[in-house]
């Protein structure tokens, strides 16, 4: 089986250490064999986006806009392929890996387009005489940590960016999912931008993390990831004096009122909470349901439930592909007996379900009776687990929702516009939904949360530009 290298100016570069990318879905099935890098090849990753950041930099819009609409245009001609190796590796829906590719794919033809739309500005000065010029440059060499969860959208949102506005980059994607990765520098390898603009080095983050935090030559770090590393990764910024963004965690509330329309909350739930085997930031694991409507709405949601389909995420039919793997299940399992240890009723769901592969397959698991003090409530799962808390009224939903130490998306489900404009003021997230699911955003608007689950400049859309590039203030004497 072929080695898949790590690419470092502009060169595949091998290693002595490889891991194997194994299937989810069937874990006889070995996708790849991917190279890990060592310490002395992220200095050399640094090293030369180091080198090649001012060449880049000066390099002109026009390059830049080539470059990623290439990249955008190869993505969208090979979303079915890459769709697949992405649920292969990953363990989501076949529908679902092709979106995200497709996502991604205009991730970057969105910010082809943006390196055009790189305003200043030209002000008077209040001194006669003298006129101010502010433009945006590019920060410098970036370091860019990716999650598993979302193997090349995520990347796609950072990495675009970072090329568009004259930065140049070393990518650290998650080991779990390394194949997507692989796959996009390969397409960015081939784009035509410079050696030593886009460097990918893939392993351990106890290996390589630290090299990369701590290197005064990285000027800036996008994380997504943990919030046990998102501290990790603050407090190496900040001792030398480096800007970072971090996109954490969530613990994502869904409130039902009784004025909604039951089937499209119960869908925007099913969406929310399970979708993706529920392995999403911005899953919506807190069902908050008014009581007068508890009842109608755990029956119907179980009821759509029990006709999920739990399967092979290439299979057609399949609704939940598998958890990502071994100890993400053994966490789940986990969270499903402390849920129980804490009174609450687990209604359906939790076990283990056999399948004709081997595989990390979990049938999605629903709580009811629970509080929202209970762990269950107030830690990240980051699986198909969802609780259903109940409530008096829309006052104690909005205390209930906003109880949390997250503040990344937030949704409900209401026929009142009243109910919904309040909402939409007084939830203490970064993007709140009404009558959608709580996950699912558009790439051209911002994305991030508030309190515990962000740091920093929004990602996503115009608003990306605000971490990407350093504002430069220019007096001229007339």
């Amino acid at each position: 089986m072929s080695v898949h290298n790590n690419f470092i100016a502009g060169e595949w570069i091998g290693s002595a250490d490889q891991i194997a990318n194994i299937n989810p879905s069937d874990t006889k099935d070995i996708i790849g064999e991917y190279a890990q890098a060592n310490r002395d090849q992220v200095e050399q990753a640094i090293e030369a986006a180091h080198i090649a950041a001012p060449d880049w930099e000066r390099s002109g819009i026009q390059q830049r806009f080539e470059c990623l609409d290439v990249i955008g245009s190869e993505v969208l001609a090979r979303k079915q392929e890459l769709g697949t190796l992405l649920s292969r590796e990953e363990g989501k829906t076949l529908a679902e890996g092709i979106g995200e590719v497709t996502r991604a794919g205009q991730i970057f033809k969105f910010f082809a387009g943006e390196t055009l739309r790189n305003a200043g500005e030209l002000l008077p000065s209040v001194r006669p005489g003298l006129s101010v010029e502010i433009s945006r440059e590019a920060v410098g060499p970036l370091a860019i940590i990716t999650p598993w969860n979302f193997p090349i959208a995520i990347p796609a949102w950072k990495i675009a960016p970072a090329l568009a506005f004259g930065n140049t980059v070393v990518f650290k994607p998650a080991e779990l999912t390394p194949g997507s990765a692989w796959a996009l520098c390969d397409i960015i390898a081939r784009s035509g931008v410079p050696e030593g603009v886009f460097n990918l080095v893939m392993g351990r983050g106890a290996e390589i993390g630290a090299p990369l935090l701590n290197d005064r030559r990285i000027r800036a770090v996008s994380f997504t990831g943990s919030t046990q590393t998102g501290r990790i990764v603050a407090e190496a910024c900040s001792a030398r004096n480096a800007r970072f963004q971090l996109e954490m965690g969530g613990k994502n509330p869904l409130i039902v009122l009784n004025d909604c329309d039951l089937e499209n909350a119960v869908n925007c739930a099913v969406n929310g909470a399970y979708f993706s085997t529920g392995q999403r930031c911005t899953a919506s694991s807190r069902l908050i349901v008014e009581a007068s409507v508890h009842d109608a709405f755990v029956a119907a949601l179980v009821r759509k439930m029990d006709g999920l389909v739990i399967g092979d995420a290439l299979a057609d039919g399949t609704d939940i592909g598998p958890v990502a793997d071994q100890s993400q299940l053994n966490k789940n399992l986990e969270y499903i007996e402390i849920g129980k240890q804490e009174g609450a009723e687990l209604l359906t769901g939790g076990d283990v379900v056999e399948r004709d592969k081997p595989g990390f397959y979990q049938k999605p698991a629903l709580f009811i009776e629970s509080d929202n003090a209970m762990r269950i409530n107030q830690e990240e799962v980051f699986g198909p687990v969802a609780s259903v808390i109940k409530v008096a009224d829309l006052d104690e939903a909005l205390h209930c929702a906003n109880d949390t130490q997250f503040g990344l998306s937030a949704g409900i489900c209401t026929s009142s516009l009243r109910s919904a404009a309040r909402f939409k003021q007084e939830s203490q997230a970064g993007m709140v939904m009404v009558n959608a699911p709580t996950a699912g955003v558009d790439y051209h608007v911002p994305f991030g949360g508030t309190k515990g689950s962000s740091f920093g400049p929004r990602e996503q859309g115009g608003y990306a530009r605000d971490f990407y590039t350093t504002v430069k203030t220019a007096y001229t004497q007339a």
